[in-house]
């Protein structure tokens, strides 16, 4: 295991390096969100080559992840044609950090969204190092477990990308769909399936150690990057604080009455 944990650590310094030049070039940081998703795909691609043969689970949790980081990376660059400049986060880190920013954002955009990717990656890396038997129940739950969250990342992604293409919404907040169950469906449903993929990783020897993955991320969508950030962007419109006041956060709920 020691190896493919050294290749992967390797894999993805060497890819984020290659993400920032692109993104030194374009002038663009928000390349690392597309990049995001491309990341876990070439890791899984790596440790599936890298193991000691395949067997059902890792074929399972393998597909589950590069299913998964397509649709993001896909997403996201059609989320991206023909924006004008940098996401807002990336832009005001820009501003505030003024002449430390390439250094500054060196660390924190991409060596830390790197050791992050690193740290995510442990249901893929132990399932792909250790076996542990055939596939049963938990494999199940874990897997209906990622397809809810799937359901809820993918659908949440593509309305709000039809409802922002559509020049009649520009100024609006989205409420439709399963939007209008959360404020924050894709970040429940991305929170989620790396539960499920928790679960499969429970089924090797030391499984455990996947834990690290959905929390980590729960944290990161909760209290840091995530929720957080998108919170106080829209904290002054009226119609964000209504929908605040009426619609669950991360959970998918029924909305509140006024």
């Amino acid at each position: 295991m020691t190896s493919i944990l050294w290749t992967t650590a390797a894999v993805i310094f060497v890819f984020v390096n290659l993400v920032h030049l692109v993104a030194l070039v374009r002038k663009d940081n928000g390349i690392m969100d597309g990049a995001w998703g491309l990341g876990f795909i070439l890791v899984t691609l790596v440790t599936l080559w890298m193991a000691d043969g395949l067997d059902a689970r890792r074929l399972l949790l393998g597909s589950l992840v590069l299913v998964w980081g397509g649709r993001l990376a896909l997403h996201i660059l059609l989320r991206n044609a023909g924006r004008a400049g940098e996401d807002f986060r990336y832009r005001n880190w820009r501003e505030t950090w003024g002449r430390w920013f390439y250094v500054r954002g060196y660390f924190q955009i991409y060596m830390l969204q790197g050791t992050v990717m690193f740290l995510v990656c442990m249901p893929i890396l132990l399932v792909n190092t250790r076996r542990g038997g055939p596939l049963g129940w938990l494999d199940g739950l874990g897997l209906a477990i990622w397809l809810v969250g799937f359901f809820f990342e993918a659908v949440g992604d593509y309305q709000l990308l039809r409802f922002m293409k559509d020049p009649a919404n520009k100024g609006r907040v989205m409420r439709q769909g399963v939007w209008r169950l959360s404020r924050h469906p894709n970040y429940f449903g991305e929170a989620t399936l790396w539960w499920g993929c928790f679960l499969i990783a429970l089924n090797v020897p030391g499984g455990g150690w996947a834990l690290i993955s959905p929390v980590l991320i729960d944290l990161l969508l909760l209290y840091v990057s995530g929720i957080p950030m998108l919170e106080a962007k829209y904290k002054d419109r009226p119609e964000y604080r209504d929908y605040q006041r009426t619609t669950s956060a991360f959970f998918p709920w029924f909305p509140r009455r006024p």
